[in-house]
């Protein structure tokens, strides 16, 4: 997937974070893993600056669709955190 160099940039520095993925395929994740990732591993700095390059409104976007099925990857106590987070600052 094509990313913004400002996205790649995110990617190099919180590879981390992208642990189950092999290092030369780590700048062709997709958005939504970008997000689902961040969302279940980042710490405060990394979603602020996730919110900064996507755009908090399409984050809650795709976090909602992501836990919209019958099961999601996120950890409970992350999906509860976020769905009321969300609620209140992305509407």
């Amino acid at each position: 997937m094509e990313h913004s160099s400002e996205i790649d940039k995110f990617i190099q520095e919180n590879s981390s974070l992208f642990w189950w993925i092999k290092p030369e395929e780590k700048m062709n994740i997709s958005i939504n893993a970008l997000v689902e990732a961040v969302l279940n591993y980042g710490n405060e700095k990394s979603v602020k600056r996730l919110f900064d390059l996507v755009e908090i409104k399409k984050v809650a976007e795709i976090f909602y669709q992501q836990i919209s099925g019958k099961r999601s990857n996120y950890h409970q106590r992350t999906k509860h955190f976020f769905q009321i987070y969300f609620k209140k600052h992305a509407q």
